[in-house]
């Protein structure tokens, strides 16, 4: 009877589970979701680029390796130190939101490695931030220039770091910081140009109510003069005259008159009530 020997395929198997049992885990990885792999051929081309792993088990050769990338959102706080255009050192607290792009990890991790977050996007937004910031005062950044600010650093970003497989997803200004002398500086200019609006509010309001008074005198000092061009002797005489018949007619009044007055007015003498 011709010995057969053992199946190739049990040999395989065996083979299999005698190097599961002795590398264990070196064998194979678990990817999780949000996760991506790219495999190191250690005795053949090295990283492989082109190939993403994506989650669940994934087993090769225990000389080999699988690195694997967070590909989620990720957010990092960072504090960036600069000058405004005028020297005044102000300080930008950020969010950077960003993941890497998921079909370019081996690339990432061939030019950069996994250390990205430190040796690429924190430098790159300090350079970035410091240029942009010294464009604007400080007024300005705090105040109408912010939003211009944010988005000329969060488009330069995108733009720098889409070519090294990053993307940037936003970046947020969370808080400005000043030193402590420079912001008490600030609000006593401040301050002193609030005090200044109000000292104008209080002379614009006397010079117009001078100007009221004014115009007030100069229409009396109109008035009285058609007044006076328009009151003649005859008309003063024939008012003084009917002012005479109105008293004489008065049923409580004795009235005697007599002569001549100014103006040849009547003369009223005496009268009781």
């Amino acid at each position: 009877m011709e010995n057969q020997g053992v199946p190739r395929s049990v040999v395989f198997v065996l083979l299999g589970v005698i190097l599961l049992f002795i590398f264990g885990s070196q064998m194979y990885t678990n990817i999780q979701p949000g996760q991506k792999g790219v495999k190191f051929y250690t005795l053949g081309e090295g990283l492989d680029t082109e190939t993403t792993y994506g989650q669940g088990m994934n087993f090769y050769l225990p000389w080999n390796k699988m690195i694997v990338y967070d590909v989620k959102t990720q957010m990092h706080a960072v504090k960036v130190d600069g000058k405004d255009t005028n020297g005044v050192q102000c300080a930008l607290a950020m969010n950077i939101i960003y993941h890497p792009v998921e079909n370019e990890i081996g690339l990432l991790h061939n030019e950069v490695g996994e250390d990205y977050l430190n040796k690429l996007i924190k430098p790159k937004i300090g350079d970035i931030a410091l240029t942009v910031i010294k464009e604007y005062t400080y007024d300005e950044i705090i105040s109408n220039k912010k939003d211009e600010l944010k988005v000329r650093i969060e488009k330069m970003m995108q733009d720098e770091l889409a070519e090294r497989h990053i993307t940037i997803e936003e970046i947020k200004i969370s808080d400005i910081i000043i030193s402590a002398d420079i912001e008490r500086a600030i609000t006593e200019k401040v301050e002193a140009e609030q005090l200044a609006l109000k000292q104008k509010y209080v002379l614009d309001k006397e010079l117009q109510e001078a100007e009221r008074k004014r115009i007030e005198a100069q229409g009396i000092s109109d008035f009285q003069a058609i007044v006076n061009q328009t009151i003649t002797s005859q008309l003063l005489k024939w008012k003084g005259i009917e002012a005479t018949q109105e008293i004489a007619k008065s049923t409580n009044a004795k009235v005697i008159v007599i002569g001549n007055g100014d103006g040849d007015l009547p003369i009223i003498l005496g009268g009781e009530n």
